[in-house]
């Protein structure tokens, strides 16, 4: 983050109306476990055209009850890109499994379907397919390589929500999509994160696992009025609370008008450094709504590093997302791995630069920003 009277790489927008919605919340009966969660849920079920939503109380969350309810387990290999927060491949490891890193595209910087084909094996079971920056992957080409090889598609969306591939929302375009509600995601909560699916056994397990692997929570054992309950398997205290709900659904109703603003963000940013040599935008994918949860540029020739200095110098909080996950220590000392395992992301990683990107972003703050780096390179 930048300094406090200086533009960070992200920022959550909070109004009157978002207040209202979690004073309200604490006046009432239910702080967890309430009501308020499966408005939350329903309207996330809505949002995205799908027939379950399961909230939770991390996008880290959403991920290992996604994994779960897969069956991921010992022995099982899931195949995911490296060009991602740790937390993606944190939840196979938490289930026993392994998790196998497949490249990404040059362009998009999205998980690349050749790359997972190379990858699978007889242990594969699933492919963790993430939304890179908000735009969607290819998962047409996905789905086909899990349909031809019994492998179950999970997406991590949390850069996504609101974003969409030719009319489809992400949220339906894999059997299991997992979303986070941090602060500078697109939709915050405060914290919180949500599983979206079609399918009744999946949404059952979910629900189970983020409450202990109890059969019923205290809301519904109220309104059934019975006192009993039974753990049938081993679950996880990863339960929304009703102020998080709250939040979360009056964030919801903004959500489209937040995405078109970052969409319009994104457009000038491209003009402003169209005629910058030395920076370099990802490439789009046709038919694709892109979410611009961030706005990620390449800086060539080795200058990454030193133009996020000076950003970080004019106050500007530039940030890099990501450091390949195969490459931080416990990896390398768990699972073997190690550089030159997945070029393309790791020549990415060296390159990648995340720019300010928020709806209340200005015009102003834009061209502080373009200026800044046209400066730099100027003056070198």
């Amino acid at each position: 983050m930048a300094a406090s009277n200086g533009l960070p790489y992200g920022r959550q927008q909070i109004d009157e109306a978002d207040i209202a919605a979690v004073v309200e919340v604490l006046r009432s009966d239910w702080l967890t476990t309430g009501p308020k969660i499966t408005e939350f849920e329903q309207a996330i079920a809505d949002f995205v055209g799908c027939q379950h939503a399961v909230a939770v109380s991390s996008g880290t969350a959403a991920l290992h009850a996604a994994v779960a309810a897969a069956g991921i387990g010992p022995g099982d290999e899931v195949i995911l890109p490296p060009l991602t927060f740790a937390a993606t491949a944190n939840a196979v490891l938490y289930q026993g499994g392994t998790p196998v890193f497949a490249d990404v595209d040059p362009t998009t910087l999205l998980l690349d379907p050749a790359s997972v084909e190379d990858k699978i094996t007889s242990r594969s079971k699933a492919i963790i397919a993430v939304d890179y920056a908000g735009q969607p992957c290819d998962y047409n080409r996905l789905q086909e390589l899990a349909e031809g090889r019994q492998l179950q598609l999970l997406a991590d969306a949390s850069h996504s929500l609101g974003a969409s591939d030719q009319g489809h929302a992400c949220g339906r375009l894999a059997e299991l999509t997992t979303f986070s509600f941090h602060p500078v995601k697109p939709v915050t909560c405060g914290e919180g994160g949500v599983v979206t699916c079609d399918s009744v056994d999946h949404a059952k397990r979910l629900r189970r696992f983020r409450n202990h692997g109890i059969s019923q929570d205290h809301h519904q054992r109220q309104q059934r009025g019975s006192h009993g309950y039974d753990m049938v398997e081993l679950g996880y205290n990863y339960r929304m609370s009703d102020l998080q709900a709250a939040l979360g659904l009056s964030q919801l109703n903004k959500l489209p008008g937040w995405i078109a603003r970052r969409q319009n963000l994104a457009d000038c940013y491209a003009q402003g450094l169209a005629e910058v040599s030395g920076i370099e935008p990802l490439a789009l994918r046709s038919e694709v709504s892109h979410g611009f949860h961030l706005y990620v540029v390449r800086v060539v020739n080795g200058q990454r590093d030193r133009l996020f200095e000076w950003l970080q110098q004019q106050q500007i909080g530039a940030n890099v997302h990501y450091p390949p996950v195969h490459l931080h220590s416990y990896y390398r000392q768990t699972l073997g791995t190690q550089a030159g395992l997945c070029p393309v992301a790791e020549a990415a990683a060296q390159e990648v630069l995340s720019l300010p990107l928020f709806p209340s972003l200005t015009a102003t703050d834009i061209q502080r920003v373009v200026d800044a780096i046209k400066k730099y390179f100027r003056e070198g």
